[in-house]
């Protein structure tokens, strides 16, 4: 037998030393999602411990459980097949955007107009159910959508995710608490970026938790309360610890159909979203080194969110951003079926109460800036250098997004709205919200779009700069870009205006008059 054959037809190794820095790490990432939505449940939506703790958790226990388990699988197939012992498997998890989205866009809407918590979840519910299909059907057109798209249109896009949503806000609240924040983010950096051992192996992510919860708890023990801890929320969290198995939603999820207007206004450019932030997430991971089929990782988002949404969790699954960071730290198979079978025991046990008053969310949040650098820098390593200009293009849209949630924040904090002070007002103090509004909306579709056109012009292909300029008019005409929802002509002069410069590229194509790409300049031998 050759060593070939006996390379491709050994076992992979389920669990290297790798995942426990990668299983510390995501699991993390994962925990601060879990604590957030919880958070969200309890005190923004007002539901009862018995639905968040009983009902919600054990369902979202279960649906992520089946996605970490799937992805370990096709991990353990990729590397049987190749033969390799490097093969990460894909971090996936509830989608971090659609938590905010259903929650004070769908749910919470619903819950001021009807006073009823149990109604706001049966529309979250229908929102996940309808989002699922989506993804499925998808499942078969992103691949060849993946196959005509540059990459860096791909990975610039998904760079400003990562920027704009997955690293302020973590950023922001290291240095409202310095003293943990910087800290336990130094720690990381120096193991995760600079190759610091720390004593016996022990990962970094779990160093750094360690090192906040205990100044925290030490802080609180001198009356200075750094972090937020307190021994009264934390006795008191006991009363929620239990066990709760998932119970079939089935009837409120269809219940949820009665709010189907205002579910639709945000389920499709949502599900939009899903196809385009997986074939992302998948693209990154394969210029990483690991290939999965875009189609295989749509369909079992939608598979497993749907059993999620009928068994009573309001949040849909999606594969994350960061895998290139995972595997660089060692992760592997395991990692994801570790984290799996921790996210049952966090949510069918209510151990997710005690930890949200033992571990200052502030130890974990320097995780989330470090996947957020790597994401980032990714799309500027794994692309040629000439398409840099794309790569910042693609951020601008998503810096956009995060500038009107910045300013809706602040205008709803203060009692009023952009429409309530007036565009002239808010221009007048340079916040031009006309501008961010449009430039923001559908961010990562018109991230996507723009790049494109602006790597096929680098490299003076005008017909496919045109071609994707025109899908620009077409999505903008019916609200999948630069609109709040999707209708017919919702930003007519911004369609029209991708239709002219569709129509100018072209132009330039037949024109003959494009100069050749300059030849690369020779480096002088010194």
């Amino acid at each position: 037998m050759s060593t070939a054959a006996t390379t491709t037809t050994s076992k992979p190794v389920l669990w290297s030393p790798g995942d426990w820095n990668a299983f510390f790490g995501f699991g993390t990432n994962i925990l601060v999602n879990m604590l957030t939505l919880t958070a969200l449940l309890r005190f923004v939506l007002k539901m009862p411990d018995s639905l968040v703790f009983g009902r919600i958790l054990p369902a979202l226990g279960l649906m992520m459980f089946l996605s970490t388990m799937y992805y370990a699988w096709l991990a353990y197939r990729l590397a049987q097949k190749t033969g390799r012992t490097d093969v990460c498997a894909l971090p996936s998890g509830v989608s971090v955007p659609h938590m905010f989205i259903v929650t004070f866009v769908i749910m919470l809407p619903i819950l001021l107009k009807t006073s009823d918590p149990i109604k706001a979840w049966e529309a979250g519910l229908t929102w996940v159910f309808i989002q699922s299909f989506i993804l499925m059907i998808g499942g078969f057109i992103a691949p060849v959508i993946q196959r005509i798209t540059p990459r860096a249109a791909l990975l610039g896009t998904l760079a400003g995710v990562s920027v704009a949503f997955i690293s302020m806000r973590p950023a922001f609240e290291m240095f409202m608490t310095p003293v943990i924040g910087l800290t336990c983010f130094a720690i990381i950096l120096a193991s995760w970026f600079g190759g610091v051992k720390y004593p016996k192996g022990i990962p970094a992510g779990l160093i750094a938790i360690a090192v906040g919860a205990i100044i925290a708890w030490g802080s609180t023990l001198f009356g200075l309360s750094i972090g937020g801890m307190s021994l009264a929320k934390l006795t008191g969290s006991f009363s929620n610890i239990g066990f709760s198995l998932p119970i079939p939603a089935i009837g409120h999820v269809f219940s949820g159909f009665e709010f189907i207007g205002i579910i639709l206004v945000t389920a499709i450019p949502f599900g939009v979203y899903d196809l385009v932030e997986a074939m992302d997430n998948v693209e990154s991971a394969e210029a990483a080194g690991d290939h999965y089929p875009t189609n295989r990782v749509l369909t079992a988002d939608g598979v497993v969110s749907l059993i999620g949404a009928l068994m009573g969790n309001p949040f849909i699954n999606a594969v994350y951003i960061g895998h290139p960071g995972w595997k660089a730290m060692g992760g592997r198979i395991g990692y994801s079926a570790a984290t799996g079978f921790m996210v049952i025991v966090l949510a069918w046990f209510g151990v997710i109460s005690l930890l949200l008053n033992l571990i200052p969310v502030v130890a974990i949040l320097p995780i989330l800036l470090y996947i957020g650098m790597l994401v980032g820098a990714q799309a500027f390593q794994t692309t040629p250098a000439s398409h840099a200009p794309a790569i910042v293009l693609a951020l601008t849209p998503h810096l956009a997004a995060w500038g009107k949630t910045l300013v809706d924040g602040a205008l709803t904090a203060a009692g009023t709205s952009a429409a309530a002070v007036g565009m002239d007002k808010l221009g007048a103090t340079g916040v031009l919200y006309q501008g961010l509004e449009i430039l923001g909306e559908g961010s990562i579709l018109s991230g996507l779009v723009l790049a494109a056109m602006a790597v096929f012009v680098i490299e003076r292909d005008f017909v496919k700069a045109s071609a994707f300029a025109a899908a620009g008019a077409v999505l903008t005409f019916f609200g999948f870009m630069h609109g709040p929802a999707v209708g017919i002509g919702v930003t007519p002069g911004v369609a029209l205006a991708y239709a002219v410069v569709a129509a100018g590229f072209f132009a330039y194509a037949r024109s003959g008059a494009v100069m050749p790409m300059p030849k690369p300049t020779a480096v002088p031998a010194e």
